[in-house]
């Protein structure tokens, strides 16, 4: 039997489609040869997720997302995940849907359970949406935001508290009480300047004042014996002191003096004789006179010595 050319040619185009769609598929990780089983899961979103993307399980691809539509009874998204590996998937296993890059690109991935029974084709598995780059920023901001809100709310009302206590009067004061701390700080300065210049100065002083008194120090070190006895010497005459009759002495003493006081006040009383003579001025004027008189009879004595002494030779 003789076959045609169009024949030929049409056969070797067939074979030749299907080696690039196997050739395509297997480059793809799936080998069209092998068993397939279709596994399905329903999300309220699928956040950029399209055929083709890869199912993973622990990082190694095991199938791919063989189709994607809308169930128009609840508006939902049903994905088609085409198995072509044999492991072993729970029936309680997570089908969540992750952004494998910066870029969007998404595939799925197989959280296996650790239910006894194994999931056949056609079943429905467990769906989960991982959370976006966004949404993870936005619920690590969200927090940061209310208490930023909340601080900002505090600050204003510290700063209209401050407005209100810090007026025009007690800003002045302020600026006053500043102002005057600066000067003091600069007297300050200018003192521990003047300080500094003093110890420069006296610098050969103070060396020797420091000498002196480790001399000093070295002598009483060298004369520990007698400072001592000297001690010793101290302490023995506070016991003797101490064993004196300091009180009695005391008290003979307050009562001499007592007497002395007794006695003054008879004296300025005028009682006695003594008393008389520093209280009665009659014996003052009595001897004044006589010193009067007396003066008048040397007088005369001395103008007529003839009326006193007479002088006869023979």
């Amino acid at each position: 039997m003789k076959i045609s050319k169009e024949l030929k040619v049409g056969f070797i185009f067939v074979v030749a489609v299907g080696l690039l769609i196997w050739g395509v598929n297997l480059l793809k990780g799936f080998n069209v040869f092998s068993d397939q089983r279709y596994l399905y899961a329903v999300y309220d979103r699928v956040d950029g997720l399209q055929r083709d993307n890869k199912v993973l399980v622990n990082g190694l691809s095991i199938g791919k997302v063989s189709g994607l539509w809308l169930n128009p009874e609840n508006a939902t998204i049903v994905a088609e995940l085409m198995i072509q590996n044999e492991v072993d998937i729970p029936a309680n296993s997570i089908a969540r849907i992750y952004g494998t890059d910066l870029l969007g690109s998404k595939a799925i991935e197989l959280k296996l359970g650790n239910s006894p029974r194994m999931s056949q084709s056609g079943d429905t598995l467990i769906s989960e949406i991982e959370q976006s780059l966004m949404d993870q920023v936005s619920d690590q901001v969200q927090p940061l935001k209310k208490k930023a809100i909340s601080l900002i709310n505090s600050i204003d009302s510290v700063m209209t508290v401050v407005q209100s206590i810090f007026n025009e009067d007690m800003r002045d004061n302020l600026t006053a009480s500043i102002t005057n701390i600066r000067n003091t700080l600069r007297n300050v300065e200018s003192a521990s300047g003047n300080l500094d210049t003093i110890f420069i100065n006296q610098k050969y002083r103070i060396n020797n004042i420091l000498v002196n008194v480790e001399s000093i120090s070295e002598n009483l070190k060298d004369n520990n014996e007698n400072v001592t006895a000297i001690m010793a010497n101290f302490a023995a005459l506070s016991d003797s002191l101490a064993q004196s009759e300091i009180p009695q002495t005391l008290r003979d003493a307050r009562t001499a003096i007592a007497r002395i006081d007794a006695i003054t006040q008879r004296l300025s009383s005028g009682e006695g004789t003594v008393g008389q003579l520093l209280t009665n001025d009659s014996l003052y004027i009595e001897l004044e006179n006589s010193t009067s008189s007396l003066n008048k009879l040397l007088e005369d004595i001395r103008q007529n010595p003839k009326r006193y002494v007479k002088f006869s030779l023979f």
